[in-house]
């Protein structure tokens, strides 16, 4: 469910938008669409948009925002996936053995 698009407001772990801006969302190539929208949410995954993603990564939390933090590289096919996979894992949802989410 869509928060915000472009900007977003983080207080106390809790993400939202700017009210000009809630509920809408640039599609690149389509324009700007007006969604369905949750007013905010609690944050539990940090992702960092770089290049190659390691293959079995270390565990790492934001700085600043002390959650758990995951890098994936924007350009490969399976990023939204692999982040979906990522937020099942900080939420508890799905058992991790290896990887960022292991102590």
């Amino acid at each position: 469910m869509l928060v915000a698009d472009d900007r977003v407001d983080i207080a106390d772990g809790i993400a939202s938008a700017p009210e000009p801006l809630a509920g809408l969302l640039e599609v690149r190539g389509l324009g700007i669409l007006k969604l369905s929208h949750v007013k905010q949410s609690r944050l539990a995954l940090a992702v960092m948009l770089a290049g190659q993603d390691a293959r079995l990564p270390e565990p790492g939390r934001h700085p600043a925002l002390n959650l758990p933090l995951i890098t994936i590289d924007p350009h490969a096919a399976s990023a939204t996936a692999r982040v979906g996979r990522a937020l099942d894992c900080a939420l508890g949802h799905t058992a991790q053995i290896a990887g960022c989410f292991c102590a």
